[in-house]
């Protein structure tokens, strides 16, 4: 795989407050005591109480929950249209806040908006925030058979999983995708008996109207896990410049990812392909 030079020297995940490269990603309840900003028991139970409501309460897109931290703000969101939650930022240690929109609302597999002419794979939700170019995206999509041969899915390897979901997003063949992006880090973990895949990478994109620099990259974070046989996958961006200040709150939204338990509101990717509404 073509390797894109990085920015500057600085080692990936520089933040003292991350993990480094080849370590694990933790989910948000469980982050390393070393961390300065680690939870407190009072947003712990918090935490608790976000996921009893969901489970327990009425379907809901949108959890009216805020997980405090001593250096930032997060809310959770819950899509019982195809049963995953995860955690988002909302606010910044200088209390500058996230103006987040949502550029596509929770939709069922079959009416999502493909990312690539094949159609595979579909973008199921989106928000963005133009203040910090960050965007975050779940998408959905059977495996890429080229990369994951097996259907024993305890045998993936995470960069074989990249692969897989990063073919299926971009309309350019293989090889162009593969000089456009490149992965940094890609490792797994085993999160209440599933394997979840993680990956990091970088790609190039054309300079914008704010940052008029030729080398001009998104910095990805990505996590992925399997049920019924497809996909889910958040992704989670910012620009390269702006990694430092908002890639750790892009850290902890990709490691809060879970697939909870599907309730009545659930469709699985496989029903009524036909239908697009």
């Amino acid at each position: 795989m073509a390797s894109v030079p990085l920015l500057s020297s600085s080692p990936v995940f520089s933040s003292p407050s991350l993990p480094r490269r080849n370590s694990r990603v933790v989910s948000c309840s469980s982050i390393p005591a070393r961390r300065n900003a680690s939870l407190q028991r009072r947003d712990l139970v918090l935490l608790g109480m976000a996921s009893s409501l969901f489970l327990s309460g009425p379907s809901s897109d949108l959890l009216a929950v805020v997980i405090s931290e001593q250096d930032a703000k997060m809310n959770m969101f819950a899509d019982d249209t195809n049963a995953y939650s995860y955690l988002y930022p909302i606010e910044l240690p200088n209390k500058s806040p996230f103006k987040w929109v949502v550029s596509r609302k929770p939709e069922r597999y079959s009416s999502a908006a493909p990312l690539s002419p094949n159609a595979r794979q579909r973008i199921v939700s989106e928000r963005v925030d133009i203040t910090h170019n960050s965007v975050i995206s779940v998408s959905i999509g059977p495996p890429n058979s080229r990369f994951l041969t097996s259907n024993d899915k305890s045998t993936w390897k995470a960069g074989d999983v990249a692969d897989s979901v990063l073919s299926d997003k971009s309309a350019l063949v293989t090889g162009q995708r593969m000089v456009e992006s490149s992965i940094l880090d890609a490792h797994s973990d085993n999160l209440e008996g599933e394997p979840y895949w993680y990956y990091e990478y970088i790609v190039r994109k054309s300079p914008t109207i704010n940052v008029q620099e030729p080398n001009l990259f998104r910095h990805n974070l990505a996590v992925t896990a399997e049920r019924d046989g497809y996909l889910y996958s958040l992704n989670a961006s910012t620009l390269s410049k702006q990694w430092d200040q908002i890639g750790p709150f892009i850290e902890q939204a990709v490691a809060s990812f879970r697939l909870i338990p599907p309730t009545e509101n659930y469709v699985p990717p496989f029903k009524d392909p036909w239908r697009f509404w």
